[in-house]
């Protein structure tokens, strides 16, 4: 499972530029499917057929990172940048962006008003070594996301991209553990959730699920003064989310997901976001309404380049969505 999550967290695949890292899903998944098709906005879709007289379940995890596309090439060659997504130029100061062409520069900051500013985008640029604009190695347009190799720090995996990575990693241990189910599950590799949720949309209403879950990272409170108070924590179980900025969890979802833990004795967590939100929204509010939860990986570091997970919480994880889909899916009103 290691090998599976450094594969897919190093590759390349800022929002709307997702292919390689769907390759890589779709080698990791294979015979593992009834069916895997590719829909008009990119998103891998596979489907494992039910056994039993069951409901229509979609499970959700996006493959995309944050990144940055190339707005503008100076005289000299360097790169301005603008962001994919949700990023925080105090975390990619000093730090390397890779392009799809193998290119990877230096993320530099002009001099700052003020010492202790926060520098704002417009401060930074990229360094790829040009000389010129002509000699520049990338072209105005072109996607990058940022440098970093997963390492293991203790029983933790720090990488860039484990927001949604290891949510990829665990719908794939997923459907690799689960040998049977009375329910058609769709497993959904999304595209665009960082930049607003769109792949999660369109397959959605294309696949019309009884119920649907997506599987993502949140929030961490447990480093020395935290910027943000959550009470979850790595190393204490898989999160089961209540609610966030953008949706409330279906209490009989939650439930099930609760219920579950219980049963399989794994530890849980009950997770209360303040902000931001997953494919979950995108889900519950298609077509005339569905009922939608969230599994959430406690994450340190979000949206940074060393995004820090537990490997017991991502094996819990996949126990917890193993258990669920091998039985009846108490759908209530």
């Amino acid at each position: 499972m290691k090998e599976t999550i450094k594969r897919l967290v190093e590759a390349f695949g800022p929002s709307g530029s997702e292919h390689q890292v769907r390759e890589l899903i779709r080698q990791e998944i294979s015979g593992l499917a009834d069916e895997v098709r590719v829909d008009t906005l990119g998103n891998l879709i596979a489907v494992k057929k039910g056994e039993g007289s069951g409901v229509k379940v979609m499970l959700s995890a996006h493959m995309d990172e944050i990144g940055v596309i190339v707005s503008y090439i100076d005289e000299k060659g360097f790169l301005r940048i603008d962001p994919i997504g949700g990023v925080r130029p105090l975390y990619e100061v000093m730090g390397r962006v890779q392009f799809e062409n193998g290119v990877v520069g230096v993320i530099g900051m002009e001099k700052l008003d003020k010492r202790d500013q926060v520098p704002p985008m417009d401060k930074l640029y990229v360094d790829v070594g040009a000389t010129s604009r002509e000699d520049c190695p990338v072209n105005l347009g072109d996607v990058g996301c940022f440098a970093r190799l997963m390492v293991e720090t203790g029983k933790h995996l720090t990488s860039k991209a484990m927001d949604d990575r290891i949510g990829c990693a665990v719908l794939v241990g997923t459907m690799r553990e689960l040998a049977s189910s009375p329910h058609d599950v769709y497993f959904v590799f999304s595209t665009q959730e960082e930049v607003g949720l769109r792949g999660a949309t369109t397959s959605a209403f294309g696949i019309e699920p009884d119920v649907g879950i997506a599987v993502d990272v949140t929030l961490s409170g447990d480093t020395p003064e935290p910027m943000v108070k959550m009470a979850v924590s790595l190393d204490k179980g898989p999160a089961i989310k209540v609610k966030d900025g953008g949706m409330l969890a279906t209490p009989w979802v939650k439930e099930w997901m609760i219920d579950t833990a219980i049963k399989i004795a794994i530890p849980y967590q009950l997770e209360v976001l303040a902000g931001g939100t997953t494919d979950a929204r995108a889900i519950q509010t298609t077509q005339a309404g569905i009922a939608a939860g969230c599994l959430s990986i406690p994450c340190r570091y979000v949206h940074s380049p060393s995004e820090t997970v537990s490997y017991d919480d991502v094996l819990n994880s996949i126990k917890l969505m193993v258990a669920m889909l091998s039985g009846p899916v108490p759908v209530k009103g």
